[in-house]
């Protein structure tokens, strides 16, 4: 089965793919879709929703999910997070892939074991689970843990 994660954002929106197959875990590829800062809201929309197709029809996976939006202190970086997040999930689903969403701290308790890990703890973890992976950028590596964290759900939720 391939997995699809995605940490969206109008700026950079990370993805990650890996393969699982039975309990084993590994690596396909990770990647990160930046917008042009000077494009209007929704050109930088279509330019984040072409890049993501592009990447659902280079790797087909099976499922996707996608990081839940956390709120920000400004409310226009929620919103703006919130409708890179609708793209996303909008691109898994017209690829008629079924899509999950997690928290953050779902996310990092999954892959480190508590809540409250940080970013390098997650990077760490990621070379652990993924040997030899080469991170294309924080974002990139938060898809990452998206997808591992829905890699390891699956189990638990059939």
């Amino acid at each position: 089965m391939i997995i699809i994660g995605i940490d969206p954002g109008l700026t950079c929106t990370g993805w990650g793919v890996v393969a699982k197959s039975g309990s084993r875990l590994s690596h396909v590829a990770n990647g990160q879709i930046r917008t042009d800062a000077k494009a209007g809201m929704a050109e930088r929309l279509v330019e984040l929703d072409a890049g993501l197709t592009d990447v659902i029809l280079h790797h087909r996976p099976d499922a996707g999910a996608v990081e839940e939006v956390f709120v920000n202190v400004n409310p226009q970086s929620t919103l703006k997070l919130g409708q890179a997040r609708g793209v996303a999930m909008l691109s898994l689903a017209r690829a008629g892939m079924p899509v999950s969403e997690y928290s953050t701290k779902v996310i990092k308790k999954a892959l480190v074991g508590t809540g409250g890990a940080d970013k390098k703890q997650i990077q760490a973890m990621l070379k652990v689970l993924l040997p030899g992976v080469k991170l294309a950028g924080e974002d990139a590596a938060d898809a990452l843990a998206v997808a591992i964290t829905h890699a390891n759900m699956l189990g638990s939720h059939r």
